[in-house]
């Protein structure tokens, strides 16, 4: 089985007056069912490697590998294809549109994606906000909802198209101490109970203490990746 994610000496250099080396050399690969945190000070690559493995961002130099697809040379349409299929984002401000209900923000990669009936749509919708305890607030806007329920929103939203790998960019960031401990206890079950394979980055030591692998960057480069005891 190929892994779910895959990094192959990959550079990514923004072409300025004087170029700026934002990772360099990451060689990297994550497989089905693994739950790792991506660490290092502020600067140090860890959202450029993020959007790259996501394919928001395309490498300098290198290759990234998604379920054994390599996405060098795809064009704009077919990276965004990839990511509608295969990939969830989680970001540290949810991104969820004010104009919708919960459970359209749920519905919008469902209906981007096609590949369900309408009455489909609203079934799972409703039955990942079912899963993250959120049955409650279907038909609520987001901003009548508080930071921990807009994030699990955004979980839920990041599920619609059932894909294996997640990727979380500060996902507890604006969240307090008891809200980041639901939202990490809900990446741990998709990863630990799901199969799922989530990749986050993280400035909270307790938060990265959760997970099951740490990646460490520091200059764009990985200084150390280490199995943690569960």
């Amino acid at each position: 089985m190929a892994p779910i994610v895959e990094a192959r000496k990959v550079t990514r250099i923004l072409q300025e007056a004087v170029p700026v080396t934002l990772v360099r050399d990451i060689d990297f690969v994550a497989e089905k069912g693994e739950f790792i945190s991506v660490t290092g000070p502020s600067g140090s690559g860890k959202s450029s490697l993020l959007y790259l493995l996501g394919l928001l961002d395309v490498p300098t130099q290198g290759h990234v590998l998604i379920d054994g697809e390599d996405t060098v040379g795809l064009d704009a349409g077919a990276l965004a294809g990839v990511r509608l299929r295969k990939i969830g984002f989680v970001f540290q401000f949810h991104f969820l549109l004010p104009e919708f209900t919960v459970l359209e923000n749920v519905m919008l990669p469902m209906r981007r994606l096609g590949a369900l009936s309408g009455e489909a749509i609203v079934a799972r919708g409703k039955q990942l906000l079912v899963d993250l305890d959120m049955e409650n607030q279907f038909d609520k806007r987001p901003d009548q909802l508080s930071g921990g329920q807009r994030q699990r929103v955004a979980v839920a939203r990041a599920l619609a198209n059932d894909p294996m790998l997640i990727l979380a960019d500060e996902p507890t960031g604006n969240l307090d101490t008891k809200n980041s401990e639901i939202v990490q206890g809900i990446f741990a079950r998709l990863v630990h109970e799901q199969g799922r394979t989530v990749i986050a980055v993280t400035h909270e030591e307790a938060f990265a203490r959760t997970t099951d692998r740490n990646i460490h960057l520091v200059d764009g480069k990985i200084e150390s990746d280490r199995r943690q005891k569960p």
